[in-house]
């Protein structure tokens, strides 16, 4: 953005033919100054309007909203913190479907589902793009129990690969050797969800 403002004002006086421009000339000092500090502001509010939604925020826009809440979320990339917050004040006192919570608990940092259980106030919530435990588990339990209504009992579910299937897949202990697993890797190693 370097002198924009100062090209811009030299060409907008120029046909006046008021001012010199030459070298060390007040009049182009004068505008160089007025050019800069133009520059500076357009600069600065470029930032603030960058900041100021949450789709497009970066870095304060984003920290002052998380400071809204009592917990932040366990989102590591830019994107993923915008999407939980914008699943954060989602929020409302009637958000209780499961379709509402499960809008809402996305808020944790990462997709998260929940779904009712046959018992009466108790909701399952799980994480399907994520098989086993996700990183930051304990942290997103705490933001997902703050969101959740307290009278809800919540189960937490950590998807991993059945026997079942693996014989569906026809798996075998060779291809699994292959494809040098470790035990951990091997449970996480579930098919994409339906």
């Amino acid at each position: 953005m370097a002198e924009q403002y100062e090209t811009y004002l030299k060409n907008l006086l120029e046909p006046l033919a008021l001012y010199s421009f030459a070298e060390g000339a007040v009049s182009t000092c004068a505008l160089h100054a007025l050019g800069s500090g133009l520059d500076a502001l357009a600069e600065r509010l470029a930032c603030v309007e960058r900041e100021a939604a949450v789709a497009t925020a970066e870095d304060q826009g984003l920290s002052r909203r998380e400071a809204l809440f009592a917990r932040r979320p366990a989102a590591p990339t830019t994107a993923l913190r915008r999407r939980a917050i914008a699943s954060l004040f989602q929020i409302s006192g009637d958000s209780l479907t499961p379709e509402d919570i499960g809008r809402t608990i996305s808020g944790c940092g990462i997709r998260a589902k929940a779904r009712e259980m046959e018992t009466a106030g108790k909701i399952q919530v799980y994480f399907p793009d994520v098989a086993g435990e996700p990183e930051g588990a304990e942290q997103i339990e705490k933001i997902i129990r703050d969101i959740i209504p307290c009278h809800l009992e919540v189960e937490f579910y950590f998807r991993y690969l059945t026997w079942t299937e693996c014989e569906k897949a026809q798996m075998t202990w060779a291809g699994v050797e292959a494809q040098e697993h470790t035990w951990k890797t091997f449970q996480a190693a579930v098919p994409p969800e339906e």
